[in-house]
């Protein structure tokens, strides 16, 4: 099996061959997510949301993209693994960015780092990273960190001024020498603009099929999360199969079907 690499952002790009990016946040499903051969795990702060139950990202530290990231690199020590940059993690002066994202490629064991980037002052952290010979991953659109300011989870790039600013952003991520940018949430049309102007590999996230990649989460993409947003697929009913798994095993246990012989250990009786 190929072992994906940084410079095989600009490979694939090359060659038009598809990323494939799926989120990961413990051991286990870091393991599945390697064994099915997904190109790149992102421990993504989505984690506040699909592990912790809150309502957005806001709220997650540093620390437990370290944590997580930890997890996540024993169930997969052969994958490219992203940590995201949590809020206000690089947001001040490059030089904490630097030390936030030492944190997650020294301690936590990713290969790259994502950001949020949705304002031309967020550039100069980027390329701060780049020079401490750290990779970043930039993300653009639908950034959910910007929640207040967007008042709420919406289609960004509507409008031509929206547009023209997405794709300001998208030039300035390529050119701060990110290796590749998600694009989340803005039209298909606009993400397909954006991906035939950049010579380094787009990563979509609903932004349509003319993406380099594309990015989903692990509960939504398997069927876990009962209402999973609307560019997500669902490509199995696994809570479904959970669930009929916990109610076949109440049912034995209440009916002495289990354990039986099979799952018992015989010793000597006196």
């Amino acid at each position: 099996m190929h072992k994906f690499s940084i410079n095989d952002f600009a490979k694939y790009k090359l060659n038009q061959q598809k990323i494939t990016m799926v989120t990961a946040y413990d051991y286990i499903s870091a393991q599945i997510l390697e064994l099915s051969g997904i190109d790149t795990i992102l421990v993504g702060d989505s984690l506040g949301m699909v592990i912790q139950g809150e309502a957005n990202t806001i709220n997650v530290t540093l620390e437990n993209i370290v944590y997580h990231t930890k997890a996540v690199r024993k169930g997969a020590s052969n994958s490219f693994i992203i940590a995201d940059m949590p809020y206000l993690s690089y947001h001040f002066t490059p030089s904490e960015t630097i030390k936030n994202a030492a944190q997650l490629i020294c301690h936590g064991g990713a290969n790259a780092v994502k950001l949020e980037i949705n304002h031309l002052a967020a550039i100069e952290h980027i390329e701060a990273l780049i020079a401490a010979q750290i990779p970043v991953i930039g993300h653009i659109g639908m950034t959910p960190q910007s929640i207040n300011m967007f008042g709420g989870f919406k289609l960004q790039g509507k409008t031509e001024i929206e547009a023209e600013h997405i794709t300001e952003m998208a030039i300035k991520v390529e050119a701060a020498r990110a290796s590749a940018i998600v694009l989340e949430c803005i039209p298909e049309d606009l993400a397909a603009k954006i991906t035939a102007m950049l010579t380094i590999p787009t990563i979509g996230i609903g932004a349509g099929n003319n993406c380099d990649g594309q990015v989903l989460v692990f509960h939504d993409l398997l069927g876990l999360n009962p209402n999973p947003p609307k560019f997500a697929r669902k490509y199995c009913n696994t809570q479904q199969l959970m669930l009929d798994s916990l109610s076949e095993f109440a049912n034995d246990v209440k009916n002495g079907r289990f354990p039986n012989s099979q799952h018992s250990f015989k010793g000597k009786s006196k």
